[in-house]
């Protein structure tokens, strides 16, 4: 099980290092039960949990996605590493909605930029 964990890790090390941002075709806003992420572009509207809407605006702070996972561990008092995985995930799940995109990325979704 360790060497999963491990593994996982290893696989994640270049996103942790990235520095992520926010399209300018995308905008969102967040409120007290959910933080709303609306592409402009396409008009769909993607609703974020407290902590996955904290984890975005960390990212958005951020030099990389490793130091938002670090802020939000030092917030939460969680491990470092399950906050990575954690952030990591949710990065995944955005960049594949077009959501965020890692900063001088070819697989950059070509659109927008800030």
């Amino acid at each position: 099980m360790a060497d999963d964990v491990t593994q996982a890790m290893d696989s994640r090390e270049p996103l942790l290092e990235a520095k992520v941002k926010v399209p300018q075709s995308v905008v969102f806003r967040s409120f007290p039960t959910e933080t709303v992420v609306l592409n402009l572009q396409t008009g769909k509207y993607h609703g974020l949990n407290p902590t996955a809407g904290k984890m975005l605006q960390a990212l958005t702070e951020a030099a990389s996605v490793r130091e938002a996972a670090a802020a939000m561990a030092a917030e939460y008092k969680a491990p470092a590493e399950t906050i990575e995985i954690d952030i990591c995930d949710l990065c995944q799940n955005l960049i594949d909605r077009g959501l965020i995109e890692r900063e001088g990325s070819p697989n950059g979704n070509g659109q927008g930029g800030g």
